[in-house]
């Protein structure tokens, strides 16, 4: 038998046909790609997009600098980080957790993208063990397309 095929008959007997229905449904969506600019020896960036792969996303890296995908996104330099993303039409600049990229896709307001500018230790890839469990307060920014951004989400704990 096929792996898929044990999958649902192991599904319709623990759970039942509604639970094959959801896992079924769940196994045919595809992952959205986030495509990441990135330097190719940034140890942080690579640690970012292993939090995105675990959290459901597809990863293709652009190993050569950021800074030029930036400026041609449209994302003003005070927003920086790192790195530079993009993931259904939105520019994503920095650490941005993946849960509110995934809010940013699910809700899809009128805006450029989301940001964490620099680098705040304890976002994701900057949580390393090398930083003995520290945890920055941060915030996500909304960035419109005029510019301006608003804060999307706050972790400050």
């Amino acid at each position: 038998m096929q792996r898929r095929t044990l999958l649902r008959a192991g599904l319709t007997a623990l759970a039942g046909p509604t639970a094959l229905a959801t896992a079924t449904q769940a196994l045919a969506q595809p992952q959205p790609l986030i495509e990441v600019w990135k330097d190719p020896n940034c140890g942080c960036c690579q640690d970012w997009m292993t939090h995105l792969k675990a959290n459901g996303f597809a990863v293709k890296a652009h190993d050569v600098g950021n800074t030029a995908a930036r400026r041609r996104l449209g994302l003003p330099d005070r927003y920086g980080s790192c790195h530079t993303a993009t993931v259904g039409g939105y520019v994503v600049e920095g650490h941005v957790p993946a849960a509110d990229i995934q809010r940013l896709l699910r809700e899809r307001p009128k805006a450029l993208g989301l940001s964490v500018p620099r680098m705040p230790i304890g976002s994701p890839g900057m949580d390393g063990p090398e930083y003995g469990g520290r945890q920055d307060p941060y915030d996500v920014l909304l960035v419109g397309r005029d510019g301006n951004a608003t804060i999307y989400a706050s972790y400050h704990r």
